[in-house]
Protein backbone atom coordinates (compact mmCIF):
# COMPACT_ATOMS: atom_id res chain seq x y z
CA UNK A 1 0.00 0.00 0.00
CA UNK A 2 1.56 3.30 -1.15
CA UNK A 3 2.09 6.34 1.05
CA UNK A 4 -0.01 8.48 -1.34
CA UNK A 5 -2.97 6.09 -0.95
CA UNK A 6 -2.74 6.19 2.84
CA UNK A 7 -2.58 9.98 2.76
CA UNK A 8 -5.65 10.21 0.52
CA UNK A 9 -7.54 7.77 2.80
CA UNK A 10 -6.73 9.76 5.96
CA UNK A 11 -7.71 12.97 4.20
CA UNK A 12 -11.07 11.48 3.17
CA UNK A 13 -11.77 10.21 6.70
CA UNK A 14 -10.93 13.65 8.13
CA UNK A 15 -13.33 15.35 5.69
CA UNK A 16 -16.10 12.86 6.58
CA UNK A 17 -15.52 13.50 10.28
CA UNK A 18 -15.82 17.28 9.75
CA UNK A 19 -19.08 16.82 7.81
CA UNK A 20 -20.45 14.56 10.56
CA UNK A 21 -19.61 17.16 13.22
CA UNK A 22 -21.32 19.86 11.17
CA UNK A 23 -24.39 17.66 10.72
CA UNK A 24 -24.60 17.08 14.47
CA UNK A 25 -24.33 20.82 15.08
CA UNK A 26 -27.12 21.48 12.56
CA UNK A 27 -29.30 18.85 14.25
CA UNK A 28 -28.64 20.39 17.68
CA UNK A 29 -29.53 23.88 16.42
CA UNK A 30 -32.68 22.50 14.81
CA UNK A 31 -33.68 20.82 18.09
CA UNK A 32 -33.13 24.05 20.00
CA UNK A 33 -35.18 25.94 17.42
CA UNK A 34 -38.04 23.47 17.72
CA UNK A 35 -37.89 23.57 21.53
CA UNK A 36 -37.98 27.36 21.45
CA UNK A 37 -40.97 27.41 19.12
CA UNK A 38 -42.83 25.03 21.46
CA UNK A 39 -42.65 27.75 24.13
CA UNK A 40 -44.26 30.31 21.84
CA UNK A 41 -47.90 29.40 22.34
CA UNK A 42 -47.71 25.84 21.07
CA UNK A 43 -49.71 23.25 22.97
CA UNK A 44 -48.30 19.73 22.85
CA UNK A 45 -50.97 17.05 22.55
CA UNK A 46 -50.43 14.23 25.06
CA UNK A 47 -53.51 12.15 24.31
CA UNK A 48 -57.19 12.23 23.42
CA UNK A 49 -59.71 12.46 26.23
CA UNK A 50 -62.32 9.67 26.44
CA UNK A 51 -65.03 10.13 23.81
CA UNK A 52 -67.63 9.27 26.45
CA UNK A 53 -66.80 12.50 28.30
CA UNK A 54 -68.29 15.25 26.18
CA UNK A 55 -67.88 18.23 28.51
CA UNK A 56 -64.69 17.82 30.51
CA UNK A 57 -64.45 20.93 32.66
CA UNK A 58 -61.30 20.43 34.77
CA UNK A 59 -58.03 18.51 35.20
CA UNK A 60 -56.16 17.77 38.44
CA UNK A 61 -53.22 15.55 39.36
CA UNK A 62 -52.51 15.09 43.06
CA UNK A 63 -49.03 14.74 44.58
CA UNK A 64 -49.83 11.22 45.82
CA UNK A 65 -50.81 9.54 42.54
CA UNK A 66 -50.23 9.59 38.77
CA UNK A 67 -53.98 9.47 38.11
CA UNK A 68 -55.41 12.44 36.19
CA UNK A 69 -58.77 13.47 37.62
CA UNK A 70 -61.50 15.06 35.49
CA UNK A 71 -65.18 15.98 35.83
CA UNK A 72 -68.00 17.09 33.57
CA UNK A 73 -70.07 20.21 34.13
CA UNK A 74 -73.81 20.90 34.49
CA UNK A 75 -76.27 18.30 33.25
CA UNK A 76 -73.86 15.38 33.58
CA UNK A 77 -73.31 12.65 36.18
CA UNK A 78 -72.14 13.22 39.75
CA UNK A 79 -68.98 11.32 38.89
CA UNK A 80 -65.26 11.84 39.36
CA UNK A 81 -63.19 10.15 36.65
CA UNK A 82 -59.56 9.02 36.92
CA UNK A 83 -57.52 8.71 33.72
CA UNK A 84 -54.15 7.19 32.97
CA UNK A 85 -51.55 8.89 30.75
CA UNK A 86 -53.16 7.32 27.66
CA UNK A 87 -56.51 8.92 28.42
CA UNK A 88 -58.21 5.69 29.50
CA UNK A 89 -60.76 5.82 32.33
CA UNK A 90 -59.33 3.69 35.14
CA UNK A 91 -61.46 5.08 37.98
CA UNK A 92 -65.16 5.96 37.74
CA UNK A 93 -66.47 7.15 41.11
CA UNK A 94 -70.10 8.06 41.67
CA UNK A 95 -70.56 10.54 44.54
CA UNK A 96 -73.90 9.59 46.01
CA UNK A 97 -74.70 12.40 48.46
CA UNK A 98 -74.30 15.43 46.17
CA UNK A 99 -75.65 16.74 42.88
CA UNK A 100 -73.86 18.15 39.87
CA UNK A 101 -75.55 21.55 39.77
CA UNK A 102 -72.66 23.03 37.77
CA UNK A 103 -69.25 21.48 38.46
CA UNK A 104 -66.54 23.68 37.00
CA UNK A 105 -63.06 23.12 38.46
CA UNK A 106 -60.87 20.82 40.56
CA UNK A 107 -58.10 21.34 43.07
CA UNK A 108 -56.31 19.11 45.61
CA UNK A 109 -54.34 19.18 48.85
CA UNK A 110 -51.00 17.62 49.79
CA UNK A 111 -52.74 14.56 51.26
CA UNK A 112 -54.23 13.56 47.92
CA UNK A 113 -57.80 14.74 48.57
CA UNK A 114 -59.73 16.16 45.62
CA UNK A 115 -62.04 19.19 45.81
CA UNK A 116 -64.81 19.80 43.28
CA UNK A 117 -65.96 23.37 42.68
CA UNK A 118 -69.74 23.40 42.23
CA UNK A 119 -70.12 27.12 41.63
CA UNK A 120 -71.09 27.62 37.98
CA UNK A 121 -73.76 30.32 37.73
CA UNK A 122 -74.45 31.31 34.13
CA UNK A 123 -77.71 33.14 34.87
CA UNK A 124 -76.21 34.79 37.97
CA UNK A 125 -79.21 33.89 40.11
CA UNK A 126 -77.48 31.37 42.35
CA UNK A 127 -76.97 32.39 45.96
CA UNK A 128 -75.47 29.21 47.47
CA UNK A 129 -72.22 27.72 46.20
CA UNK A 130 -70.39 24.54 47.22
CA UNK A 131 -67.02 22.83 47.24
CA UNK A 132 -67.03 19.05 47.68
CA UNK A 133 -64.17 17.17 49.33
CA UNK A 134 -63.52 13.63 48.07
CA UNK A 135 -61.01 11.92 50.35
CA UNK A 136 -58.22 9.90 48.68
CA UNK A 137 -60.14 9.06 45.51
CA UNK A 138 -57.43 6.71 44.22
CA UNK A 139 -58.43 4.35 47.06
CA UNK A 140 -62.19 4.91 46.74
CA UNK A 141 -64.62 2.29 45.48
CA UNK A 142 -67.08 2.81 42.63
CA UNK A 143 -69.34 4.81 44.96
CA UNK A 144 -68.41 7.23 47.72
CA UNK A 145 -69.61 10.33 49.56
CA UNK A 146 -68.17 13.82 49.83
CA UNK A 147 -67.88 16.39 52.59
CA UNK A 148 -69.47 19.75 51.83
CA UNK A 149 -67.96 23.22 52.17
CA UNK A 150 -70.64 25.77 51.27
CA UNK A 151 -70.41 29.53 50.90
CA UNK A 152 -72.31 32.67 50.03
CA UNK A 153 -70.97 35.98 48.75
CA UNK A 154 -70.83 39.03 51.03
CA UNK A 155 -74.30 40.53 51.55
CA UNK A 156 -73.56 43.75 49.67
CA UNK A 157 -72.38 41.94 46.50
CA UNK A 158 -74.35 40.75 43.49
CA UNK A 159 -74.27 37.08 42.46
CA UNK A 160 -71.29 36.06 40.30
CA UNK A 161 -70.48 33.25 37.90
CA UNK A 162 -67.42 31.16 38.80
CA UNK A 163 -65.41 28.56 36.88
CA UNK A 164 -61.99 28.61 38.55
CA UNK A 165 -60.33 28.14 41.92
CA UNK A 166 -57.39 26.57 43.72
CA UNK A 167 -56.36 25.67 47.27
CA UNK A 168 -53.45 27.54 48.86
CA UNK A 169 -52.34 27.77 52.50
CA UNK A 170 -55.56 26.29 53.82
CA UNK A 171 -57.98 28.46 51.84
CA UNK A 172 -59.74 28.33 48.49
CA UNK A 173 -59.22 31.25 46.11
CA UNK A 174 -62.12 31.63 43.70
CA UNK A 175 -62.14 33.82 40.58
CA UNK A 176 -65.29 35.21 38.96
CA UNK A 177 -65.90 34.70 35.25
CA UNK A 178 -66.64 37.99 33.51
CA UNK A 179 -65.62 40.29 30.66
CA UNK A 180 -65.70 43.16 33.13
CA UNK A 181 -63.80 43.29 36.41
CA UNK A 182 -62.83 39.84 37.68
CA UNK A 183 -63.28 39.47 41.43
CA UNK A 184 -61.20 37.31 43.76
CA UNK A 185 -62.76 35.69 46.85
CA UNK A 186 -61.39 33.56 49.68
CA UNK A 187 -63.13 30.67 51.49
CA UNK A 188 -61.58 28.58 54.30
CA UNK A 189 -61.03 24.87 53.74
CA UNK A 190 -63.33 23.88 56.57
CA UNK A 191 -66.48 21.76 56.31
CA UNK A 192 -69.58 23.89 56.98
CA UNK A 193 -71.20 27.14 55.85
CA UNK A 194 -69.18 30.28 55.17
CA UNK A 195 -69.39 33.81 53.85
CA UNK A 196 -66.67 34.34 51.25
CA UNK A 197 -64.15 37.13 51.86
CA UNK A 198 -63.66 39.63 49.05
CA UNK A 199 -59.96 40.27 48.31
CA UNK A 200 -59.64 42.40 45.16
CA UNK A 201 -60.63 42.78 41.52
CA UNK A 202 -59.01 43.53 38.17
CA UNK A 203 -59.92 44.23 34.54
CA UNK A 204 -57.72 42.01 32.39
CA UNK A 205 -56.54 43.50 29.11
CA UNK A 206 -57.97 42.24 25.82
CA UNK A 207 -61.34 41.31 24.38
CA UNK A 208 -61.80 37.75 25.61
CA UNK A 209 -61.06 37.75 29.33
CA UNK A 210 -63.39 35.13 30.84
CA UNK A 211 -61.34 32.81 33.07
CA UNK A 212 -62.33 29.12 32.86
CA UNK A 213 -59.79 27.49 35.23
CA UNK A 214 -56.95 28.44 37.59
CA UNK A 215 -54.06 26.93 39.49
CA UNK A 216 -51.07 27.88 41.63
CA UNK A 217 -47.59 26.33 41.48
CA UNK A 218 -46.43 24.10 44.31
CA UNK A 219 -43.97 26.78 45.50
CA UNK A 220 -46.77 29.37 45.60
CA UNK A 221 -44.89 31.79 43.35
CA UNK A 222 -46.93 31.54 40.14
CA UNK A 223 -50.66 31.63 39.42
CA UNK A 224 -52.14 30.76 36.03
CA UNK A 225 -55.58 31.77 34.77
CA UNK A 226 -56.93 29.96 31.70
CA UNK A 227 -58.94 31.25 28.76
CA UNK A 228 -59.86 29.67 25.41
CA UNK A 229 -57.03 31.30 23.47
CA UNK A 230 -54.53 32.33 26.16
CA UNK A 231 -53.45 32.11 29.75
CA UNK A 232 -52.35 34.77 32.20
CA UNK A 233 -49.23 34.18 34.29
CA UNK A 234 -49.26 36.03 37.62
CA UNK A 235 -46.01 36.47 39.56
CA UNK A 236 -44.33 38.79 42.09
CA UNK A 237 -47.54 39.31 44.09
CA UNK A 238 -47.72 40.08 47.79
CA UNK A 239 -49.52 37.66 50.14
CA UNK A 240 -52.76 36.45 48.57
CA UNK A 241 -53.69 39.49 46.50
CA UNK A 242 -52.58 37.81 43.28
CA UNK A 243 -53.54 40.82 41.15
CA UNK A 244 -50.98 43.22 42.67
CA UNK A 245 -47.92 41.71 40.97
CA UNK A 246 -46.83 41.11 37.39
CA UNK A 247 -49.47 39.83 34.96
CA UNK A 248 -48.33 38.44 31.60
CA UNK A 249 -50.68 37.19 28.89
CA UNK A 250 -49.39 34.18 26.90
CA UNK A 251 -51.39 33.47 23.75
CA UNK A 252 -51.87 29.95 22.42
CA UNK A 253 -51.43 28.96 18.80
CA UNK A 254 -55.08 27.95 18.47
CA UNK A 255 -58.48 28.69 19.97
CA UNK A 256 -60.66 25.97 21.49
CA UNK A 257 -62.95 25.56 24.48
CA UNK A 258 -60.23 25.11 27.09
CA UNK A 259 -61.69 24.36 30.51
CA UNK A 260 -59.00 22.84 32.74
CA UNK A 261 -55.45 23.73 33.83
CA UNK A 262 -53.12 22.12 36.38
CA UNK A 263 -49.46 22.62 37.30
CA UNK A 264 -47.32 19.47 37.08
CA UNK A 265 -44.00 21.28 37.72
CA UNK A 266 -43.43 25.00 38.46
CA UNK A 267 -42.99 25.90 34.77
CA UNK A 268 -45.31 23.42 33.02
CA UNK A 269 -49.07 22.86 33.05
CA UNK A 270 -51.60 20.36 31.78
CA UNK A 271 -54.56 21.75 29.84
CA UNK A 272 -57.81 20.16 28.65
CA UNK A 273 -60.42 21.33 26.17
CA UNK A 274 -63.93 20.19 25.38
CA UNK A 275 -64.82 18.34 22.20
CA UNK A 276 -66.67 20.60 19.76
CA UNK A 277 -67.44 19.15 16.32
CA UNK A 278 -64.08 17.88 14.99
CA UNK A 279 -61.95 19.99 17.32
CA UNK A 280 -60.64 19.59 20.85
CA UNK A 281 -61.23 16.81 23.34
CA UNK A 282 -57.51 16.61 24.12
CA UNK A 283 -55.06 16.64 26.99
CA UNK A 284 -52.12 19.00 26.36
CA UNK A 285 -48.91 20.06 28.06
CA UNK A 286 -47.67 23.65 27.89
CA UNK A 287 -44.43 25.26 29.01
CA UNK A 288 -44.62 28.69 30.67
CA UNK A 289 -40.99 29.61 29.83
Amino acid sequence: MSLSFLFRRKTLLFILEIHTMNLNIYLLLFTILISTSCNSGKLTVITDLPSSLKETSAIEKTTTSDILWVIEDAGNKNNLYGLNSKGDIIKDISISNIQNIDWEDLTSDTLGNIYIGDFGNNNKKRENFAIYKVSNPENASAETTAEVISFKLPKNMKSEDFESFFLHNGSFYIFSKTHKKMKLFKVPNTVGDHEASYISEIKLKGKNTKVTSADISSDGKTVVLLNHDKLWKLTDYNADDFFNGTIKAIEFDHDSQKEGINFIVPNKVLITDEKTKNEGGNLYSFSLN
